[in-house]
């Protein structure tokens, strides 16, 4: 393997390492199991890296590794779990956004994790449109239709809960 290339993988790894532990945590609330997810992800790319494509978008492409393992895990686990806005603003270095809509978290619960998983990297992430379509290996035009849809579906639930409230 190119030496060169495991050491830009390393970096980038390294680099990003918190924002890669929030995208495990996002799924399982659990910082054993978020942690097992990356160790496994580094294996996973480690022996694939000589198959990357486009080297200027590793963090893309080990976001997309991080992601299908979260989501293997979650499927042999058979729990779904997103992580609420306090935890993740706590992960965040530097962070002091003290965000506590608990409709908001409830209703993300509450998503199909297709729609989670876009909102997630979209919103909590801040991945482009473009980034995102690759980590969920989704045309464009797709991923657009699901931040949409996941955005309607999180405004829905969201009314509902504010009718809910005010009765």
């Amino acid at each position: 393997m190119n030496k060169n290339l495991q050491e830009r993988f390393l970096e980038c790894v390294t680099e990003y390492k918190d924002d890669f532990y929030r995208m495990a945590y996002s799924y399982t609330k659990s910082q054993a199991d978020a942690l097992d997810i990356i160790q496994e992800s580094i294996q996973k790319a480690l022996l694939k890296l000589p198959t990357i494509q486009k080297k200027e978008n590793m963090k893309s492409w080990f976001y997309k590794i991080v992601v299908r393992t979260a989501l293997d895990f979650l499927r042999k686990n058979k729990k779904i779990t997103l992580m609420d806005h306090e935890v993740l603003a706590s992960l965040q270095p530097g962070a002091s956004d003290h965000y506590e809509n608990l409709d908001l978290k409830h209703a993300l619960e509450r998503l199909p994790v297709k729609y989670k998983t876009v909102i997630i990297l979209r919103y909590f992430e801040d991945l482009s449109i473009q980034e995102i379509s690759y980590i969920i290996n989704k045309n464009l035009s797709t991923t657009k239709t699901r931040l949409y849809k996941a955005l309607q579906l999180l405004r829905l639930d969201l009314d509902e809960e504010d009718e809910n409230t005010h009765e």
